[in-house]
């Protein structure tokens, strides 16, 4: 069983909670990204709009303006960009300001801004790299609210695998940091989607829906990857069915259960054949995004699109709304 943990008076003076459970941490070994290859000119592909795209594979090669309009000649409508330097960045502000005229100008949806979470931990144990974590999310809040994101996507955390700290420590360290972002999310006009990720602490989406549900913020949302879920072990259809009452958007990407990816469909072993049914069941109706990581991204990721299209994903979906 794991330990219970208390809030204490403090927390949740922006959301009501109380913490009545907290999950173990779990060990992954992360994915090395592969550099993006050469750019390849493609036809616009109609099975692209049924998805939103990620930019992970492009974010270390060019801006996200440049990006986006190349995806978009290729089909795709709504994005997740990353926050990246050169791509993306807080002290870049070409690159804010090319990415918000290219939205208007070609009219897509941008709904969700992410970074890599390795780099950053707001459970860390030294107070000072939760502090600097916690910077640099209010920045990624700000770029969000600015660009029109509905959301922003985060972690709650991790924990040295070695000797994991007690899951009511690490809690509490989450809930801080929810305290200082979501009015700051508020304020901006976006929102924390909070997501269920193998190395953080709250890996299993049973673990990591609970403690949201006890902070007891309906502005928290989740963001349900199916990869993440299949590397762990985790049931897709349940774990779908779990995250519903907050479930704000879907990942997509193959992986296997030896080593952590996020490829392209039909590379790896998730069974996606289970999601169309476990979406519908969970009353999911939003764009699912995909998170591919390649290195012919212009061509797997439309490849994928199309199979995952083949098995009745994505048609019909639409952008999540902006928070109100």
């Amino acid at each position: 069983m794991l330990p219970l943990y208390s809030a204490s008076a403090n927390h949740g003076s922006h959301c009501k909670m109380r913490l009545t459970r907290a999950c173990r941490g779990h060990s992954v070994a992360t994915e090395r990204a592969r550099p993006a290859g050469r750019r390849r000119t493609r036809r616009m592909d109609p099975k692209a709009g049924s998805f939103g795209c990620n930019t992970y594979s492009y974010m270390r090669r060019e801006p996200a303006d440049a990006c986006l309009a190349r995806l978009a000649d290729l089909g795709f409508e709504t994005f997740e960009v990353m926050i990246h330097p050169g791509h993306l960045w807080h002290s870049e502000p070409a690159t804010v300001r090319d990415l918000g005229r290219l939205l208007a100008s070609r009219r897509l949806g941008l709904v969700t801004l992410n970074m890599p979470n390795i780099d950053i931990n707001i459970a860390a144990a030294a107070p000072e790299m939760r502090e600097h974590s916690l910077r640099m999310l209010e920045r990624a809040v700000g770029l969000a609210g600015d660009l029109g994101a509905s959301g922003l996507v985060i972690a709650p955390g991790k924990a040295n695998p070695l000797f994991p700290p007690p899951p009511q420590e690490l809690a509490a360290h989450f809930f801080a940091a929810l305290d200082r972002l979501v009015p700051k999310a508020e304020a901006a006009g976006t929102a924390l989607w909070v997501e269920n990720m193998p190395f953080a602490f709250l890996p299993e989406i049973e673990t990591l829906a609970a403690a949201v549900d006890t902070y007891g913020c309906d502005a928290v949302g989740i963001v349900y990857d199916v990869a993440n879920a299949h590397f762990i072990g985790e049931p897709v259809f349940d774990g779908l069915l779990r995250a519903r009452d907050r479930l704000k958007l879907v990942h997509l990407s193959d992986t296997g259960t030896d080593v952590y990816r996020h490829a392209p469909v039909g590379s790896g072993t998730v069974p996606f054949g289970a999601v169309p049914a476990a979406l519908a069941a969970a009353g999911y109706a939003a764009r699912p995004v995909l998170e591919i990581v390649s290195a012919d991204p212009d061509r797997e990721i439309v490849e994928s699109a199309a199979r995952l299209a083949a098995i009745g994903l994505g048609a019909g979906g639409s952008v999540q709304a902006r928070p109100s």
